[in-house]
């Protein structure tokens, strides 16, 4: 492996456990009780070596979400199987996690990722951040479509749709999963719900479809 590599995977590994180390500190005391510099002294290293790595406190939780990002538009783009279109490779993204019980899709009952659901929704400063989240995964999924759209406002108008139907979607599973539905009584409803709503986005933008 070159020393690049190298560097890379000990980068990642880094972001991964101070993230983990920030959560799991947030999840024991609270957001806003856990001070920047405590997350730093717990991870063993310099608070200005933690904003190198986080920009913000809230970049330490919304770090799960990085490799999401970008997702949709690697599904329309590089991932996307020849012949396939690029409604139906995200229709058939979202099923698969649903299958994979991905929480992104909102479908999964672990204690763990409900608390983290709880943490990311009932801290204000976090929700205001994931609209900087959703902004640039809106952007990117943008540059994507912008072969059949075109680069104007009808590619930026469909990413907009696309994001938002994939959000509502993994919302609605996580409210009844929230409320103590068990993942197998909720899971039908979901694949219905995503089957309709990427149907209609089909029907919106045949250009997609």
């Amino acid at each position: 492996m070159s020393d690049t590599g190298l560097r890379e995977r000990k980068r990642r590994r880094m972001y991964q456990s101070v993230s983990d180390i920030a959560i799991g500190l947030f999840l024991e005391k609270g957001f806003d009780a856990v001070s920047v510099a405590e997350v730093a002294a717990a991870a063993e290293i310099s608070k200005p070596t933690l904003f190198r790595y986080f920009p913000s406190k809230e970049d330490l939780v919304l770090h799960r979400f990085a490799d999401h990002e970008t997702e949709a538009a690697r599904v329309v783009g590089e991932g996307r199987v020849a012949g396939l279109s690029a409604i139906d490779a995200l229709r058939a993204h979202f099923l698969d996690g649903l299958r994979r019980e991905d929480p992104v899709t909102g479908l999964n009952d672990h204690p763990a990722v409900l608390a983290f659901h709880q943490l990311l929704y009932g801290t204000p400063s976090l929700v205001a951040r994931m609209y900087g989240y959703l902004e640039r995964s809106e952007a990117a999924l943008a540059e994507a479509l912008a072969e059949p759209l075109g680069s104007g406002s009808d590619a930026r108008l469909a990413a907009g749709q696309i994001t938002a139907v994939r959000r509502i979607l993994a919302e609605q599973n996580l409210r009844r999963i929230a409320a103590g539905e068990p993942v197998a009584a909720v899971r039908p409803g979901a694949e219905a719900a995503a089957e309709q709503a990427f149907a209609r986005l089909a029907a919106a933008f045949p250009e997609l479809a």
